[in-house]
């Protein structure tokens, strides 16, 4: 049985098969072509989803919407330090319900890759290893030392030994076909001296003496033993040959976007270059292909890695950070693993031919028993090509692949997008107060403050000349650590008879410093750079300093002095963090006011408000307010800094796919807030009586703050007469059939369910340019073409209009390739 193929098949009896699966179990095997599972050969296509970056009640969704996607496989990390957070002491609930993760994605009739690592780097906090194991005597991570190795491989241990009460591997009946230990060691194994090859081998031994059943990889391991997978993470992986000629070719890593930080520029991958990048893999021999990410989810907490990754982590991913499918990007990979999934049996059961098709072009075809598909690859990055295959002529645009699963007829060509595109709005909505929150003589929302002492609250901690290490200070409990000290300032100072001001010159590994006098803010000042920041990753991250390490005062009459060996003065963490403020805890002395006060630094606000209207996803808009953390009934939102972007570095307007793909290559964004909406999931909302809390670091205006509402509000398809037109839902290739199963194209478009296409804003037959929410009328157009297309689509919730002379009245210029543009919008 397929699963890949039964979205039509009911719950029930997904769920029966499932159970008859537990009884016999399945066995997971490989070669060097691919993955075997119960003696039959397969294509695994991947989508990965972080269960902590996301919450229980958006799995199923985010589930399905791979599923329809295209993916028959999930997969995650496994985040050690959301398990353990305490040494000895683990947690499985909430956003860390492993177990029901993992079942939700059997209920779908999915596989699943399980990456227990437990070194995941994800840009997460700490790399996932718990802060606490640091501390651990004698413990240095990741190398050939005992005390890592023991931490490691206990819970290895609890996680399989996890998954096996639930009967999740494959081989007991359940959807886990592949297990991963460790991550990307290669790329740091040279910095680890004499200890880094025991410990690979360590790892490796450690892991298949699990005895799951199921085979293990490592990612980035070209010297992983030959009973371990080694596979491939990059943006392209076609090129890949595994350590072993007994090993199939699989990418746990293809990173259709990239992550962003705070004041960095907003990456773009389009969805031209992901889809050549898995095309040409299929068509090289891959097997298993895993979009890292396919959903990227959100940092919630304080969970974010260094250097400065951002509360998102959406990662431009094809389901967005709000769990929407990202449209044209989501559609466009749809398309093309439907194509893959028709080249299947041809693939995985013979060798292909390679020939040449000119300079820079190519095509490889599997033949087998009655199946015959070829994939025609142009990988010249500026010239499209006409090239001869089998006698027939075939366009190629630059830097791209066309799949014929019958070796006659393209149904997909990488670089011709046809799945529509979209654009979505946070649309905003002020915050209500909750009606048991109200004053009967007021209706303006109220709220409760509380202000930090800036300094030491209550009793210090302790005392030393100089200066500690962040980190080893607080081990991660808090972000906060204040260091005092004193000066005395004589009566002379030229500054206190009107000079210039003396200012503080300030070294640090730390993420952030806020500087006050005598209890005021006199400014704040952030690192730049990959040693600022909680470390996530990189050789000996887990040594990386953390804090200050010189301060010196300039201007004074005496010329410079250093105040880094004065007597300083430490308190762990905010007062507010202790008396319970981000649950809203009565125990904080909070002050009741219709006018909270603006840019007061070290605030805590609170409200009780109702949730938004709708069932839309929600996000807060931060954009008024400083920097800080936010929650909600006690969840965490999560880090807010709406830091501007700036234009040090240049961003572009058009992206051009064609050519190797770099984060830095289509970068957008200068001058705007590098993260201004903070998803909440909508499951943390009660019907009212919602506590809101935010943390104000700097200062900021918190009666300006709003949730917003993502919608899909306008829906566009830009199709042209030369791009693929079969239909991928009823199409079956037939080798045998020697006529043309080719249809006109046609532009396809959906509003999101219970909203209907109310109006079209723009159509053109003929040569438009722009793109969705921009485009316009080229000097070739068809007059009747906004007519046709409201006449196919207006008050529905789905049309398709073919591109046929039929539909247009007239073709409005003769001999050339005209294509149709459409923008819609969705009420």
């Amino acid at each position: 049985m397929e699963l890949s193929r039964s979205t039509a098949t009911p719950i029930a009896a997904l769920v029966l098969f499932w159970s008859l699966a537990s009884c016999f179990g399945a066995n997971v095997t490989y070669d060097h072509r691919s993955l075997i599972v119960d003696g039959q050969r397969k294509l695994f296509i991947s989508a990965a989803i972080h269960y902590p970056r996301s919450v229980p009640g958006m799995w199923p969704g985010l589930v399905q919407t791979a599923k329809e996607g295209g993916a028959n496989t999930i997969e995650s990390y496994v985040f050690w330090n959301g398990h353990e957070p305490s040494q000895g002491e683990y947690y499985f609930g909430d956003r860390y319900d492993l177990v029901k993760f993992v079942k939700i994605i059997q209920n779908a009739g999915m596989y699943m890759i399980l990456r227990i690592g437990p070194f995941v780097a994800a840009e997460w906090s700490f790399g996932g290893v718990p802060v606490w194991l640091h501390y651990v005597p004698g413990t240095v991570f990741r190398t050939d030392n005992a005390p890592f190795k023991y931490h490691m491989q206990k819970f290895v241990t609890l996680i399989v030994n996890l998954m096996k009460k639930e009967n999740l591997f494959a081989s007991q009946g359940g959807p886990i076909i592949l297990a991963q230990v460790e991550n990307e060691y290669g790329y740091n194994e040279p910095y680890y001296g004499e200890g880094a090859k025991p410990y690979v081998m360590w790892a490796a031994n450690m892991a298949v003496s699990q005895n799951t059943g199921v085979p293990w990889v490592m990612c980035q391991q070209p010297d992983a033993p030959e009973y371990i997978i080694d596979t491939c993470n990059a943006f392209y992986c076609d090129q890949y040959v595994p350590n072993s000629p007994k090993k199939p070719k699989i990418w746990t890593e293809n990173w259709p976007g990239w992550f962003k930080t705070f004041g960095g520029r907003d990456p773009h991958r389009p969805p031209e270059d992901i889809a050549f990048s898995v095309a040409r893999f299929f068509q090289k021999g891959g097997c298993v292909q895993n979009y890292y990410m396919y959903h990227g989810g959100t940092n919630f907490g304080r969970t974010n890695g260094g250097p400065f990754i951002t509360t998102s982590y959406d990662y431009e991913a094809p389901i967005d950070e709000y769990g929407l499918p990202r449209f044209p990007k989501w559609g466009h990979l749809k398309e093309l693993h439907k194509s893959i999934m028709l080249c299947e049996q041809a693939l995985l059961n013979s060798q292909p031919t390679t020939l040449s098709l000119g300079p820079n072009a190519e095509a490889d075809v599997y033949t087998s028993s009655g199946f015959c598909a070829a994939f025609l690859a142009n990988i010249d990055d500026k010239e499209d090509k006409t090239v001869q295959f089998r006698n027939m002529s075939y366009d190629l645009p630059a830097w791209s692949v066309s799949i014929l699963p019958d070796c006659k007829n393209v149904v997909f060509n990488s670089a011709k997008v046809r799945s529509q595109s979209s654009v979505v709005d946070m649309v905003p909505e002020s915050l209500i107060a909750s009606a048991s929150s109200l004053d009967k003589d007021l209706k303006a929302l109220q709220w409760e403050i509380f202000i930090e002492k800036p300094g030491i609250w209550g009793k210090e901690d302790f005392s030393l000349n100089g200066f500690v290490d962040h980190l080893n200070t607080t081990k991660y409990t808090t972000d906060y650590l204040w260091y005092t000290t004193s000066i005395n300032v004589v009566e002379n100072e030229d500054f206190l008879k009107g000079g210039s001001q003396p200012f503080l010159l300030v070294e640090s590994n730390g993420h952030g410093l806020h500087a006050f006098v005598n209890q005021k803010l006199q400014g704040s000042g952030y690192g730049n750079g990959s040693k600022f920041g909680i470390q996530n990753a990189g050789p000996h991250y887990e040594w990386m300093p953390a804090g200050l390490t010189n301060v010196k005062i300039k201007g004074l009459n005496k010329g410079l002095l250093d105040i880094s060996g004065y007597k300083w003065t430490y308190k762990i963490g905010l007062e507010g963090e202790q008396l319970g403020a981000p649950f809203g805890m009565k125990s904080v002395n909070w002050v009741l006011t219709t006018e909270p006060p603006k840019n007061q630094p070290l605030t805590w606000y609170k409200a009780i408000v109702d949730p938004p209207t709708g069932n839309e996803p929600v996000g807060l808009d931060m954009i008024h307010m400083g920097k800080g953390l936010a929650w909600l009934n006690g969840e965490p939102i999560g880090i807010y800094w709406p830091r501007l972007v700036s234009f040090e570095n240049p961003c572009v307007k058009g992206c051009d796919y064609r050519g190797s793909f770099k984060p830095d290559k289509c970068v957008t964004g200068c001058g705007e807030p590098s993260q201004r909406w903070y998803h909440v999931p909508r499951s943390w909302f009660k019907p009212s009586g919602n506590v809101l809390v935010i943390l104000e670091e700097v200062g900021g205006d918190p009666t300006k703050v709003t949730f917003s509402k993502r919608k899909m509000s306008t829906v566009c398809s830009s199709i042209a007469e030369d791009y693929p037109s079969i239909d991928l839902e009823s199409w079956k290739p037939d080798i045998d059939d020697d006529s043309s199963q080719d249809k006109a194209p046609r532009a396809h478009l959906k509003c999101p369910d219970s909203t209907q296409i109310s109006a079209v804003n723009f159509a053109s037959f003929g040569n438009p340019a722009g793109s969705c929410g921009s485009y316009s009328m080229g000097d070739c157009h068809d007059p009747s073409s906004k007519s046709m297309v409201e006449k196919a689509c207006l008050n529905r919730n789905e049309c398709t209009i073919e591109l046929t002379e039929g539909d247009f009245s007239k073709d409005p210029c003769p001999g050339s390739t005209k294509k149709l543009a459409v923008e819609a919008v969705c009420l």
